[in-house]
């Protein structure tokens, strides 16, 4: 006697056919039948009434049919309490992110998560695109966050959005009233750039060479906050990915105008360790910053 006999025969009991119930659980009629009459020699009681049609359980066979039902119903709560329980979105969420991402955009996606996921907590830490890398390699972060992330044999890449870049500058700046502004016009300017080893400051450079245009580079920083720090004082122009400038120019603290550089854009993905299982709390994270949010980029 086992659990798949007696749910076979609460289904002969229910369905009150052989080849229903047989049907239903992936058998033959045959078996099915055998199997029946393998549980009443063993209970040594007859359980079903054969003579009539479609067949009815027996008065023994109804008690039987009782216990057995809340039986089963009973293990397949336990199953699924067992598996809510392996499921259970609780623990530490480790997040490393490039400042310019952990700044002004984890917060919209944190507070919602934990308010959903009360047993969860997210430890961020913002950090140079490299940092990010290592982290995750060295296992100091469970997800990283960055642009321009590349696929490797120890990564995986999760696409999250591409951000349009734009020209950013002074109020005052010459170009600061441009609805639109070309190549040309960048020439010579004077440029607040990203540092030379960093994949934003190479794929606006080749943006840049592609429509035969220099700047002068006059300062070079490694994110994004030092950068709009320069560009407040008038030291030059930059191009900067809009998301990151949108509260100082809802302000009209910096000045933002779209680039005539077709598919100049700057796109986010997650990162984490190829084939390491995700945890349910990381795992449920990774579909929160996934997910659309108000106000968001």
């Amino acid at each position: 006697m086992n659990l798949d006999s007696l749910k076979l025969f609460c289904d002969v009991v229910r369905l009150r056919s052989f080849s229903r119930a047989a049907s239903g659980n992936g058998i033959t009629q045959s078996a099915a039948s055998q199997a029946m009459q393998q549980l009443e020699a063993e209970l040594d009681v007859p359980l079903l009434d054969r003579s009539r049609r479609p067949l009815v359980a027996t008065e023994a066979g109804r008690v039987f049919f009782e216990a057995c039902r809340d039986l089963l119903q009973g293990f397949d709560d336990a199953r699924a309490s067992l598996r809510a329980s392996k499921e259970r979105v609780e623990g530490t969420v480790r997040v490393a992110a490039i400042y310019s991402v952990g700044l002004h955009d984890m917060s919209r996606h944190m507070q919602p998560f934990m308010s959903a996921y009360p047993q969860a907590r997210v430890l961020l830490e913002c950090l140079h695109p490299h940092k990010v890398v290592e982290a995750v390699l060295e296992d100091e972060a469970d997800v990283g966050i960055l642009s321009y992330p590349a696929a490797t044999r120890a990564l995986s890449v999760l696409p999250l959005r591409m951000e349009p870049m734009v020209l950013v500058a002074h109020p005052a700046h010459r170009l600061a009233r441009r609805r639109t502004v070309s190549p040309a016009e960048l020439q010579g300017e004077k440029f607040v750039a990203f540092d030379r080893d960093l994949a934003i400051r190479k794929a606006i450079d080749r943006a840049l060479k592609q429509h035969g245009v220099k700047v002068e580079v006059v300062m070079e920083f490694d994110n994004v906050e030092t950068i709009k720090q320069a560009i407040g004082i008038n030291a030059g122009v930059s191009i900067l990915p809009r998301p990151t400038v949108l509260n100082e120019s809802g302000m009209r603290t910096l000045v933002v105008a779209p680039l005539a550089l077709p598919g100049l854009v700057r796109p986010i993905g997650i990162i984490h360790r190829r084939g390491r299982r995700l945890t349910p709390v990381v795992a449920r994270f990774i579909d929160q910053l996934q997910k659309p949010v108000d106000g968001g980029p």
